[in-house]
């Protein structure tokens, strides 16, 4: 009796404290209280405008962090969210290298903050954390506490479907890109000064690109011993080795999954015939000393440290652009290679399976005691202008306000304009639509670059399939991890042993048995069945 006396009087409290905001903020403001009921944490929240609470709130997030970005709370543009919402943010960066085996490591520990902001769950872990309650559903949540977010929504249903899991919950919100280049991650650049100093032109074909490299290798053109003809990240998500296996006839440049598609039908590239006759075209190479003789350990900031040496040793390499590699000043020493035409006269070019939309970029605890606030926290990211600002920089640092609209400042001295960027723009959960470029946000200078070099030597050879963002139901999820996560192992290990030690023309039968042991068949069942899906719902 006691205690339903005690809950029914902090009831009466907390609806005459409701009562009392309502009409000092004209219905524009609620209490926000925690699961448990504890009236300590009773917070007013106002629905619209700044701030979002009067007295100022703390929540905790989890984040992945660049090496060389800053603490979040030492960035100026969480500092701005919190002057004008009075939330304060808690947080904890983990380095990216080591954030999936701690954010599992938090997860199975049920050691949870409010949000993993960058969450970075895979499908899998939506599904599977959703349905458990670790995370929460956030549709009502959006519904009534996130209007940018929910007019977004509105106006761009594609947008709501993309995070609306099989069960239809909302357990993530929405990251978007809308400019058109992740769908080409690679390009390849050629030391032209290099080229001059030997009297070659800008390879154009395969062959003639075999010979520039094997010139560069043989002249030891740097003086120096050191040349080094050709590297890329290996197996990675941008820069990597797709391109140069498809000019095989099986463009893979989605190198996580390897799902590409023929005339609608899944195929699997890495155990199409073309692979088998690309590899072994590369492992010469190899043996030639025209590759890296570290690629198969090679990642992005290794190729970065060898872009940037004392003394130039790169000839040519595989990147999103080329500064990020060697700096601005060396790239004067470069040019970008166009798309080589194969043995047969042909120009291929893959095309990614990467979106320019996830849906993994802050998810909701069941820890969290003011999901509301939370909720009305993050909406601030949706406003059009704060979402450029959290993607690229804030106004001040990347960017002036002229006329309404966002305009690049130069880049500091001494800095690539990537480089900058991790170290002033968070990311996050953003949406920055196609229409923003040119009325909200001039699109960045290197970006503009790359599209133009994308539309004028790219995109005419671009593969026109590819598979889409399809967000499969937990059974098919669980299948796909299990095989998927064995394919990837195998095959990322007879890559890199047929590139650089050969015998893939004799063990090539017994790898293909291998592959359906691991169970490609039925994972290949799995992807059909939800691309036809997917191109059902979406026409």
């Amino acid at each position: 009796m006691k205690r339903r006396y005690a809950s029914s009087l902090l009831l009466l409290v907390s609806a005459s404290l409701v009562f009392t905001a309502c009409n000092k903020s004209s219905n524009d403001t609620e209490s926000s209280s925690s699961k448990d009921g504890n009236a300590a944490a009773v917070k007013d929240i106002n629905l619209t405008g700044y701030p979002i609470v009067k007295d100022k709130v703390t929540l905790t997030f989890v984040s992945p962090k660049n090496p060389l970005a800053p603490s979040f709370e030492d960035m100026s543009f969480f500092k701005t969210l919190e002057a004008q919402s009075n939330v304060q943010i808690e947080w904890n960066n983990i380095a990216s290298d080591g954030y999936q085996e701690k954010k599992n490591l938090l997860l199975a520990t049920d050691d949870l903050p409010d949000a993993f902001y960058n969450a970075q769950f895979s499908d899998y872990d939506l599904i599977k954390y959703g349905s458990e309650g670790t995370i929460i559903p956030l549709e009502d949540l959006i519904d009534k506490y996130m209007p940018n977010l929910k007019k977004l929504f509105e106006a761009r249903p594609d947008l709501k479907a993309v995070v609306t899991a099989p069960d239809g919950h909302i357990y993530s919100l929405p990251y978007a890109e809308e400019m058109n280049l992740i769908g080409m991650p690679n390009q390849m650049f050629i030391n032209k000064k290099w080229l001059d100093q030997l009297g070659l032109a800008v390879p154009t074909t395969l062959e003639e690109y075999h010979d520039a490299l094997k010139a560069f290798k043989d002249n030891n053109v740097n003086g120096k011993g050191t040349v080094i003809p050709l590297s890329w990240w290996f197996q990675g998500w941008c820069g990597n080795e797709g391109d140069l296996l498809g000019m095989f006839g099986a463009p893979d440049v989605t190198t996580d999954d390897h799902r590409i598609v023929k005339d609608g039908k899944v195929q699997y590239s890495l155990a199409l015939p073309e692979y088998k006759e690309a590899i072994a075209y590369y492992h010469k190479w190899y043996e030639e000393g025209l590759i890296d003789p570290e690629i198969a350990s090679m990642d992005g900031e290794k190729l970065k440290a060898k872009g940037k040496t004392a003394d130039e040793t790169l000839g040519s390499f595989i990147w999103w652009e080329g500064p990020e590699i060697v700096g601005e000043e060396r790239m004067k020493d470069y040019v970008l290679m166009p798309p080589l035409k194969n043995n047969k006269g042909e120009i291929v070019i893959g095309k990614t399976n990467y979106s320019e939309y996830s849906r993994d970029s802050f998810v909701i605890t069941k820890a969290n005691k003011q999901p509301e606030i939370t909720a009305r926290w993050v909406d601030q990211l949706y406003d059009p202008k704060m979402a450029i600002q959290a993607h690229w920089g804030p106004i001040g640092e990347v960017y002036k306000e002229e006329n309404g609209k966002l305009v690049n400042l130069p880049v500091p001295a001494g800095t690539t304009a990537g480089e900058y960027r991790i170290k002033v723009a968070p990311g996050g959960p953003t949406v920055i639509t196609k229409d923003a470029f040119g009325t909200l946000v001039d699109m960045e200078p290197r970006a503009k670059q790359r599209l133009d070099e994308l539309e004028k030597y790219y995109f005419p050879y671009q593969v026109k399939e590819n598979y889409p963002f399809v967000f499969f139901s937990a059974e098919d999820l669980d299948k796909i991890n299990q095989i998927e996560t064995q394919l990837k192992e195998f095959t990322k290990q007879m890559k890199a042993k047929w590139l650089m030690d050969g015998g893939v023309e004799e063990e090539w039968d017994g790898y293909l048995k291998k592959l359906d042991q691991i169970g490609l068949q039925e994972l290949l069942e799995i992807y059909q069945k939800g691309y036809d899906e997917f191109k059902k719902n979406n026409n």
